[in-house]
């Protein structure tokens, strides 16, 4: 899967795909499956891995089918059983029993976006890491500090680097703390009444709950077919990742401005080219990194939206409108942050020009220290103070949450 129009999107590979949904579905269904042969609520006869039923090329199909249900759990089941009377009849007889289709697709949207934070935070790391080196590094590398796009007073590169890393440093501990998606098990009325009826007992069918997840390596708890705060806030994690990036993208397209020049990506062949003219270096990835930061805010409002349009015991459209919501942010995210590591990883800090727009900037950018110390010699206000600053930062994150 690649998304033409949104340049970039290769970079995501086959996390969270037409194809990677349908595998993690019938992941879902296969731990369901497993959990009721487990406790005896079906024959061992039942057991089955479902491993093979499924693969890429049924997605065509797959997808044709979803609209006369609604969801694409529909048609996906109908197909697996076919292929699977052949197989193991028993297994077929058995597959989705006690289930709704909710239960499913929600799951198999977890599984997916598990897969897209750990990627997020292993980018995540990559980003921290550089900024470290940065904020460390240029740490007595004098600049203009800017407030409401005018020179305001003497600042360090490090001091900038330092406050991108506590963006940074924020998504991180936010995407951590709402990055432990649980599994979906609650039956047609999120009630567990069709579960309970096959076990012939509630704490059986809690047990079978908790079963399911833990063989999918997710947390468990009590259904949640109407209470999205889960998903929204997995989004809003992701949004945080996004202004983080979108922030550091901002400066850096200030600073290559060619009469700043005080930042630059690095050079890759190839990239930044016009179509026109070929004087023109562009900073492609700070370009593509501020679209995500700018587009991601409206798709997690528009997850937000539908947790608020819930209602009764399982939402009519509220639910629906998550499913591609979700995957667009996801997949967005990941290509931001894949761009961003490569962004700092070969961000080129342009010195000699720092030090000659602030030279330029005298002797009207030292009018406050001036008004608070006269007569002091022009260089960094408040000796010491940018210092703890950064030292702060890089504290921080050397301290990695769980």
């Amino acid at each position: 899967m690649s998304d033409l129009l949104w340049p970039g999107d290769d970079r995501a590979g086959d996390l969270f795909t037409d194809a990677a949904v349908l595998a993690a579905m019938v992941r879902a269904e296969a731990a369901w499956l497993a959990a009721l042969v487990r406790h005896g609520v079906a024959p061992a006869e039942a057991a089955d891995d479902l491993a093979g039923l499924i693969d890429a090329g049924d997605v065509p199909l797959v997808a044709a089918g979803a609209e006369s249900g609604g969801n694409p759990l529909i048609p996906l089941l109908k197909l697996v059983r076919t292929r699977l009377e052949s197989r193991n009849a028993v297994a077929a007889r058995w597959l989705h029993k006690g289930l709704t289709s909710q239960d499913i697709v929600d799951t198999g949207l977890v599984l997916c976006l598990r897969d897209v934070t750990a990627r997020v935070r292993d980018d995540l790391a990559v980003q921290v890491a550089a900024l470290v080196r940065l904020a460390d590094g240029h740490r007595d590398t004098l600049m203009p500090g800017r407030t409401l796009t005018q020179y305001a007073v003497p600042i360090t590169f490090g001091l900038k680097a330092s406050t991108w890393l506590t963006g940074i440093l924020d998504a991180r501990d936010r995407l951590a703390a709402t990055a432990t998606l649980p599994a979906q098990i609650g039956g047609a009325a999120g009630s567990l009444a069709a579960p309970a009826a096959l076990a012939g007992s509630p704490i059986v069918a809690r047990e079978l709950a908790e079963t399911t997840a833990d063989m999918l390596g997710l947390p468990v708890r009590e259904p949640w077919h109407t209470a999205r705060a889960p998903l929204t806030g997995l989004a809003d994690a992701l949004v945080t990742c996004t202004d983080a990036w979108g922030r550091i993208a901002n400066d850096v397209l200030v600073g290559a401005r060619p009469e700043v020049h005080e930042l630059s990506e690095g050079a890759v062949p190839g990239r930044g080219g016009s179509s026109a003219m070929p004087n023109k270096q562009n900073p492609v990835l700070s370009i593509l990194i501020r679209r995500a930061a700018l587009a991601a805010p409206f798709l997690a409002a528009t997850v937000h939206a539908g947790a608020a349009a819930a209602v009764d015991e399982r939402p009519d459209g509220g639910w629906h409108v998550e499913w591609s919501t979700l995957r667009t942010l996801a997949r967005r995210t990941v290509t931001a942050g894949a761009q961003t590591a490569e962004l700092l990883a070969g961000l080129q800090v342009e010195t000699s020009w720092m030090t000659a727009n602030l030279a330029a900037a005298r002797p009207g950018i030292d009018a406050e220290q001036r008004s608070i110390t006269p007569g002091a010699a022009p260089g960094e206000p408040y000796p010491g103070a940018i210092e703890q600053i950064i030292d702060a930062a890089l504290a921080r994150a050397r301290n990695t949450p769980r």
